[in-house]
């Protein structure tokens, strides 16, 4: 573990490629029977869990409490049941169709820059910051920073920019950011959209979780200065996006259900009691084998600290995708 090596310097010689064939299966994602339905927040955002940790992961020096894609035991068993439920419908699907099951997949992206005025300061940042983030979403996702390749690649469609003072910051699971998100939503269920802007309570960012029916709310929020090259120090490398798409994605935080249970559903990343912030060396707050996964993208470290995705985690991700996301 440790500090991820000559990180800038590999960002800045390009975008890895891969190829990389991954199995549809329930068994890598850790399913849990069920007979419960999904039961989530509105478009698949989780709320506030009664029994979440005391932070989020937030803009320096903030304590933000507030953590958007943390879940409940109960929506965890839901959320499984769930994904266990359009796994079968897939296939039957399948079967009777003829659907494609997916190996690589190009995820297109749409990012609306959400802005109150034309300056900087006002949410008007440039596109090199988003051109530069998709190559860092590439970089991550490719395995190119040390971790697991995966089978999901970027490409940048469109860049909408929206002055909108209402909008401003972005207050997550407000009836601003529904009608933001329901007036600008653009694609099917396999287009990324990204909103970026000032975020409410210091949070980096938020994603829904992949769902079966499309809502307008799917998409990722981001902090726009969280970007490759913004001002939020320690956390401008790009990973918030990273981190937020793994959620849209399917992934949940390497600590999520702490010690116990099936923690993040994914069995090569180890238990973690809680979430783990900054850079810690040798840190393990669970007695099951292996250190903390600090260097997971969906941990909270800092950007410089975080560097990989797991196998399991790239098998979790396409499961997901082939169950809800794929035509």
């Amino acid at each position: 573990m440790g500090l991820r090596p000559n990180l800038l310097t590999r960002r800045a010689a390009g975008v890895a490629s891969t190829t990389l064939a991954l199995l549809l299966s329930t068994a890598a994602v850790g399913v849990v029977p069920a007979a419960s339905a999904f039961s989530a927040a509105p478009g698949g955002a989780c709320a506030e869990p009664a029994d979440s940790h005391a932070n989020a992961r937030v803009k320096p020096g903030a304590a933000a409490t507030h953590e958007p894609n943390e879940l409940t035991a109960k929506q965890v068993r839901e959320r499984d049941a769930d994904l266990a439920a359009a796994l079968r419908e897939r296939a039957n699907f399948r079967a009777g169709a003829g659907a494609t099951t997916l190996a690589t997949v190009t995820i297109p992206v749409v990012v609306h820059v959400i802005q109150e005025n034309s300056t900087r300061a006002g949410g008007n940042i440039p596109d090199s910051l988003i051109t530069s983030q998709i190559s860092v979403l590439n970089q991550a996702y490719a395995g190119g920073t040390g971790g697991a390749a995966t089978a999901f690649a970027f490409r940048l469609d469109k860049i909408n920019r929206v002055t909108n003072p209402s909008w401003y910051p972005i207050v997550d699971g407000s009836s601003a950011e529904r009608s933001m998100k329901s007036s600008l939503r653009v694609g099917g269920k396999n287009t990324l959209n990204i909103y970026l802007g000032e975020l409410s309570d210091d949070l980096l960012g938020w994603a829904t979780f992949p769902q079966r029916k499309l809502s307008s709310m799917d998409g990722v929020v981001v902090l726009n200065e969280s970007l490759p090259g913004g001002t939020a120090t320690n956390y401008n490398q790009g990973d918030t996006g990273t981190h937020e798409i793994g959620h849209w994605l399917n992934l949940y935080h390497t600590f999520q259900g702490g010690c116990g249970g099936s923690g993040d559903g994914v069995s090569d990343t180890p238990a973690e009691a809680s979430p783990a912030y900054e850079c810690p060396t040798g840190r393990n707050t669970c007695s099951a084998t292996g250190l903390d996964p600090i260097t997971n993208f969906m941990d909270y470290t800092y950007d410089s600290c975080m560097y990989q995705f797991t196998s399991g985690q790239a098998s979790r991700m396409l499961t997901a995708w082939n169950a809800y996301r794929a035509a």
